[in-house]
């Protein structure tokens, strides 16, 4: 892929007309990075100003990551001015502040922003050869930045630089301080640090790190004052020269006390600023600076989020950090939001915690978007956040369930990932009782490959003593919280997806309850029908079993329901706490004829995997040569594309047409007209 042809990610058949969008004279001019170097500092002020109208007016429409794009606006023009990419690489830490540079490296059809055929919301080596780190979790950048390097030294590409863009939000998390640590070890890399200030992750930046760039922002006028002393000194001759050398030893100490720069300084890293993010001329003057400098340089740039649009602005809570579809002159949203999972979970575990002064809540810097801010605006001493520092929260939960508390460590289940060492050995090796919460857990779509959270399942049933839930409603979604507070002698997770609750999903019976909460199967329907049609080497006639876990039962009690309809003698089962698999469901699944196992997570590895391989040891303990199918529907293993959930959940066969098919065939049933779609393994 050339430079100039880099623009992938529409439909193919070229840009489309979009009613109601402000005009873009400007932006409509620069198709690569180079276009920007004939524009006059006049016109990159106006193209900076039709940027933000333009990010306004099209992130309104499809929702997405505006207050961080409006805040980078002049530092991603400067950035493009000062470099050359993509022979010198700009890495973008999280990335869901790189719009503006989709717009300015050829990608201004945000029509379909995060949608299938769409731009995605974060970089993407599918969509540009100026895209170079897909991933969107948090406090990477100063690695990826630091490997490239490496590898350009080499191989003889000393002359190519790397910048990597890093958010104050994102240095609260241990790996990019570990990637410093490094950086300062190798001082010939071509590697430009640039420190997106904004006081914020997603919330405002909390710990030892934010108090350290406060002082840094308050002291602008430092180097200021200091180059103003010396050239009043040198200018008195020679008893001014003595008294600057004399001044000049003192330079560290009043460094120190005025501007805590020295910080960074050392780690054996050039500093520079603060610098205005809002000030294209200043910007581009540092960057051109630590560009000529042969060594790493941290460049502190100070930003606001949001810049630009005044309901953002006035946000206090995350200055629009991400947004649904929302009225652009006003940003409030076009629907209301539904009452969903996570609200649930906020208002419980507020009245978990005023019952048991044990509970407490850890968060990594989204305290809001977990559901914890009423427990920290009610009882603030019992919310801890960490920041972006998924591993420390586990560990500091395991101590501090150590010491008698109960630690409630709420996260987006994709970020779990980062932390499963700390599960397993932290938590789960010392029986540490620490409830982890799964918030977005599942296929969430539209932010991508890296924000799915499909890998829980499969991933945590490998932890010996841990018990996970998977609520399919609100009645079991609280059920599932005030069980899982109780336990104090293993880790315990409750899982629950985005979006908006289903309706209530009833029980007719319970199974299992003799086992204790952890075995409890709900019986969700119950058809005798007629038999299912015969399967070679399968001893049991029962009907068919259809599994839903957690947010797919919704879908498999409606599948059922058109199997019996049929005359398919069908019984559709939700576990409550699929993980580790139940015995009353391995005795439920032995006595049917065939098992359908539906599961929003990974197929390998998942629930369905779980209880074939239950089923099989049961069945060969006991002698017994034939044992029943059992199918599964699940999440590929795979990256997934940018998409819906439910367009990703019909591409899988696990929607209510995919469900159905797979269970006909599953039953033997002649396959109809248009049902080849699902694919159960």
């Amino acid at each position: 892929m050339s430079e100039d042809t880099a623009t992938v990610g529409a439909d193919g058949q070229g840009p489309r007309s979009t009613p109601h969008l402000p005009a873009t004279p400007l932006l409509s001019r620069i198709h690569r990075p180079g276009d920007l170097h004939r524009l006059t500092s006049e016109e990159v002020e106006a193209l900076a100003a039709e940027i933000r109208r333009y990010l306004v007016a099209t992130v309104a429409r499809t929702g997405g990551h505006l207050g961080p794009n409006l805040g980078v606006v002049e530092l991603t023009l400067a950035l493009h001015r000062t470099f050359r990419s993509p022979r010198d690489i700009i890495v973008f830490d999280t990335g869901h502040q790189a719009y503006v540079h989709k717009l300015l490296t050829g990608r201004q059809d945000f029509s379909r922003l995060r949608e299938r055929g769409g731009v995605s919301g974060y970089p993407s080596r599918r969509e540009s050869i100026h895209d170079v780190v897909e991933n969107s979790h948090a406090s990477t950048a100063l690695s990826w930045a630091d490997g490239i390097a490496r590898a350009n030294h080499l191989q003889g590409r000393d002359q190519r630089h790397i910048v990597a863009v890093i958010g104050d939000g994102a240095l609260t998390g241990g790996m990019a301080w570990e990637a410093l640590n490094n950086i300062a070890d190798s001082a010939d890399k071509h590697l430009v640090i640039v420190v997106n200030d904004n006081g914020r992750s997603y919330a405002p930046t909390i710990g030892g790190l934010a108090h350290h760039l406060d002082a840094l922002r308050t002291n602008p006028g430092y180097e200021r004052m200091l180059a103003g002393v010396k050239h009043t000194l040198l200018a008195q001759g020679a008893p001014g020269r003595a008294a600057f050398e004399a001044l000049h030893g003192l330079k560290r100490g009043l460094k120190d006390i005025l501007v805590p720069s020295a910080f960074f300084e050392d780690l054996g890293i050039k500093y520079t600023g603060p610098v205005d993010g809002h000030d294209e001329t200043a910007l581009e003057f540092a960057l051109t600076r630590a560009r000529e400098y042969a060594e790493p340089v941290i460049v502190h740039v100070i930003t606001q989020k949001g810049r630009g649009y005044t309901p953002a602005e006035e946000d206090p809570a995350d200055r629009f950090h991400a947004v649904g579809r929302i009225h652009p002159e006003t940003g409030l949203p076009v629907v209301p939001s539904r009452f969903g999972w996570t609200a649930v979970v906020a208002k419980e575990l507020l009245a978990l915690a005023r019952g048991d002064e044990r509970i407490v809540g850890i968060t990594a810097a989204m305290q809001q978007p977990v559901g914890l801010q009423p427990l920290a605006d009610a009882l603030p001493e019992r919310v801890i956040d960490v920041g972006i520092a998924e591993q420390h929260a586990l560990t500091c939960a395991a101590g501090m369930a150590f010491a008698g508390m109960h630690p409630v460590v709420a996260l987006y289940a994709t970020f779990l990932n980062r932390a499963f060492d700390q599960v397993l050995m932290d938590v789960g090796l010392h029986r540490a009782g620490v409830t982890i919460l799964l918030d977005r857990a599942g296929i969430t779509g539209t932010d991508g490959a890296s924000h799915n959270g499909m890998w829980d399942m499969a991933l945590l049933a490998h932890v010996p003593g841990l018990r996970l839930a998977a609520p399919r409603d609100e009645a079991t979604l609280r059920q599932a919280l005030a069980v899982a507070v109780g336990v104090d002698d293993a880790p315990t997770v409750v899982r629950y997806p985005k979006g908006s609750l289903p309706a209530p999903l009833p029980a007719l019976r319970t199974v299992g309850e003799e086992d204790g909460p952890f075995g409890a199967v709900d019986v969700l329907l119950e058809a005798v029908g007629g038999p299912a049609a015969p399967t070679d080497g399968v001893a049991a006639a029962g009907p068919l079993l259809l599994v839903g876990v957690g947010a797919m039962a919704a879908a498999s009690l409606d599948a059922g329901r058109r199997l019996a309809a049929e005359g398919i003698g069908v019984r559709v089962v939700s576990p409550r706490w699929p993980v580790p698999v139940p015995p009353a469901l391995v005795e439920m699944a032995r006595e049917c004829r065939g098992v359908l196992v539906v599961e929003d997570g990974l197929v390998d590895g998942g629930v369905g995997s779980q209880l074939r391989d239950a089923v099989e040891d049961a069945a060969l303990s006991d002698g017994v040569g034939a044992f029943p199918r059992v199918a599964r529907l699940g999440v590929p293993r795979s990256f997934l594309p940018t998409a819906s959930r439910d367009e990703l959940l019909a591409d899988f066969g696990m929607d209510l047409a995919g469900i159905w098919a797979a269970a006909r065939r599953l039953a033997g049933c002649p396959a109809r007209p248009g049902t080849g779609r699902s694919s159960a393994v």
